[in-house]
């Protein structure tokens, strides 16, 4: 990973690495925002607090998937329902089999921030 100059020898990830999406208070708990980074549409979901993106693309038939409805960190597909885990990309129904590659996301100051794919 590149990294910038930070005190005290910490290593920060470049800036350039990542795009932000949205103020943290823009995507409330429960819900999502659907965005494109690095010219890929994704999706941050809010899970109690803590954010996580997955590309908006669902595996089985390419359905978009940021248009479910969040229940707890699980999403259904809204084309054929296949559920994935938002927190880390695997299947938990079908009839999708492979699962989603989830994106780095951070939060700084206020913002949410997530890695080009």
């Amino acid at each position: 990973m590149e990294s910038s100059y930070a005190p005290a020898g910490q290593c920060i990830p470049m800036m350039e690495e990542f795009e932000r999406i949205a103020d943290v208070s823009e995507i409330e708990p429960g819900k999502i925002r659907i965005a494109k980074v690095g010219g890929t549409e994704i999706f941050v979901a809010n899970v109690e607090g803590s954010f996580f993106a997955l590309p908006n693309k669902c595996t089985h038939a390419g359905g978009p998937l940021g248009r479910g409805k969040l229940t707890g960190n699980v999403i259904p597909c809204p084309w054929h329902g296949s559920k994935f885990d938002v927190k880390t990309g695997q299947v938990v129904g079908g009839p999708a089999q492979k699962p989603e590659i989830p994106l780095e996301v951070k939060v700084e100051n206020s913002s949410v921030w997530v890695r080009k794919p």
